[in-house]
């Protein structure tokens, strides 16, 4: 398995949208293949920083979901939102 995480900085006054807009994203990479989970969190004294954490069945499926046609067509709603590109990095477990 593989933990792969996301960290996102969102425009000021901009957390409602995001928040539907990565409602919106989750429910899509549910649905991709070697998803197994996801969470969402926010920094305690800043809701712009969010974290999002999601494990993977491996590296592949990850990298499938990432670049496939489902994930553009939700960032495109997410990326507008977000005042830096988000980071992503990717854990294994040992």
């Amino acid at each position: 398995m593989i933990k792969i995480i996301i960290e996102r900085r969102i425009m000021p006054g901009l957390e409602q949208e995001y928040e539907q807009a990565a409602r919106e994203a989750m429910r899509y990479a549910m649905g991709a293949s070697g998803f197994i989970s996801g969470e969402s969190l926010h920094e305690h004294d800043n809701t712009q920083h969010r974290l999002l954490i999601t494990q993977w069945r491996d590296l592949a499926s990850w990298k499938t979901w990432q670049h496939s046609q489902e994930r553009e067509i939700v960032m495109q709603k997410l990326l507008p939102l977000l005042s830096e590109e988000e980071r992503i990095t990717a854990y294994l477990h040992p």
